[in-house]
């Protein structure tokens, strides 16, 4: 029973990140206006990344007591990946977008930079509980 709930819990937060990340962020961008879409985005990340630390704490837990380590160090990176990208690159982000947006001609490498680690870590995370949710099989 508890392997079960540890496999849909898994596979929530597997499916959860892929639908925002490939449909939601994608769908706002070519409905809204950059500015509407990335204040948007803006407000809903830490949301999306409260989703994946609750999920993938919950998930870590119940693997706990299926006894994978593997799997459970998987959920815990995906953890700690998505508290580090939540409380602090998230919070880099936005300041040197600020700054880009001023006019701050420095800023936009830097932005470019970080966002492309946040994406980096996203599939960083996909592939961990890609790897986690295979061990199910």
């Amino acid at each position: 029973m508890v392997e079960g709930i540890a496999l849909l819990t898994t596979a929530a937060l597997f499916g959860g990140m892929i639908l925002y990340s490939f449909g939601f962020a994608p769908m706002v961008f070519s409905q809204l206006n950059g500015e509407q879409a990335g204040t948007m985005l803006r407000n809903a990340f830490p949301w999306y990344y409260l989703f994946i630390i609750a999920t993938s704490a919950l998930a870590a837990a119940l693997v706990f007591l299926t006894g994978d380590a593997v799997a459970l160090v998987l959920l815990l990176t995906t953890l700690l990946i998505a508290v580090f990208a939540r409380q602090g690159l998230m919070p880099m982000i936005n300041t040197t977008r600020d700054k880009q947006m001023a006019g701050d001609a420095k800023a936009k490498s830097r932005f470019n930079a970080l966002h492309g680690a946040s994406v980096a870590l996203n599939f960083v995370q996909l592939g961990a509980i890609g790897w986690a949710l295979v061990r199910f099989l």
